[in-house]
């Protein structure tokens, strides 16, 4: 099978599918753009590509025909044009599962960062200007004990409500539809997002993106939110509507926020990198090393499984 990769992998990872299937690479460490991308599948049965690269309809027309899959190194699908794809009869992979542990280390690691607020504990040690401790020196917010409204029990959202439970914390959710008892484990469902929102001290975003989604999270549902409540996002940075929350934030209406996504990234709302109440990351959610090789046995598997008529479990179309 003839693969080619878009995008510069670490090397472990970009190691299988060369090993594999001797496939070709972009060694640029840049994102190709549409023509260059293009131009790179010509000859290739598959193209391995990232959320860095957009599949809308008209790239997906002008894919060459010699193209029979796509691989996303990804378990969101927003930046693919999946309708387009399978009506053009191309396989579509993704990487479910294997990255949910380290996005929900992550979202732990947000929560936490916002509420005891440290991002400028580190300034005041990194700039030199920390005089020495003082009783009201960072006052922040407990996580322990608090309510936990998780927007998406998903694969990632149950593991992060996981982890919650580790912490004291009660848990409560919003999903497209109830899950079963076992798989709450516990957690109380709330049939609406406003619900949802009354009772969420930390409101953790891991829903997909998609057009009954995006923006969901407004100033009507800030608004809900308990005084001096937290927010954080694993899952896309367009869920949130920037200025709403960014209103909350400056007014102190919410007290933090714990970001690792954002909308139209890496050009992000230039608010976020100066705000004192915003702890955020860029993207790192499945950033673990463990997890990327995992992502990229994934999709090897996946391809190979395909090669001869399965079809595998990460094969969304």
């Amino acid at each position: 099978m003839r693969v080619y990769v878009a995008c510069l992998f670490p090397a472990p990872v970009l190691g299988l599918f060369v090993q594999r299937f001797g496939a070709a690479y972009n060694d640029t460490g840049a994102v190709l753009d549409t023509e260059a991308l293009i131009a790179s599948a010509r000859g290739m049965d598959a193209l391995v590509i990232t959320v860095t690269n957009r599949i809308d309809k008209d790239v997906v027309a002008a894919l060459p025909a010699s193209v029979k899959a796509i691989c996303t190194y990804s378990v969101g699908t927003d930046h693919l044009d999946l309708e387009a794809l399978r009506a053009k009869g191309i396989a579509v992979f993704s990487t479910p599962d294997v990255l949910s542990e380290s996005c929900a280390d992550t979202a732990m690691l947000l929560m936490l960062g916002a509420a005891r607020r440290a991002i400028e504990g580190i300034a005041l040690v990194r700039d030199g200007t920390w005089t020495g401790w003082t009783p009201q020196q960072l006052i922040g917010h407990d996580v322990w004990g608090k309510r936990l409204g998780v927007l998406g029990m998903g694969r990632i959202g149950r593991a992060i409500a996981k982890r919650a439970l580790g912490f004291g914390m009660q848990v409560h959710y919003h999903n497209r539809s109830r899950l079963a008892p076992d798989a709450e484990a516990g957690a109380q469902y709330h049939e609406s997002l406003e619900s949802l929102a009354s009772h969420s001290d930390f409101l953790c975003i891991a829903c997909p993106a998609n057009d009954s989604t995006r923006g969901i999270v407004n100033a009507d549902v800030l608004a809900r939110l308990p005084a001096q409540a937290i927010v954080c996002n694993v899952a896309r940075g367009d869920i949130i509507c920037d200025d709403d929350l960014i209103q909350a934030l400056q007014s102190g209406a919410i007290a933090a926020a714990g970001l690792d996504v954002y909308a139209g990234e890496p050009d992000i709302h230039p608010a976020y990198r100066s705000l004192p109440n915003v702890f955020g990351l860029p993207h790192i959610g499945s950033s673990t090393i463990g997890t990327r090789i995992a992502m990229g046995e994934m999709l090897c598997a996946g391809l190979q499984a395909w090669s001869t008529g399965a079809r595998p479990a990460n094969q969304l179309c």
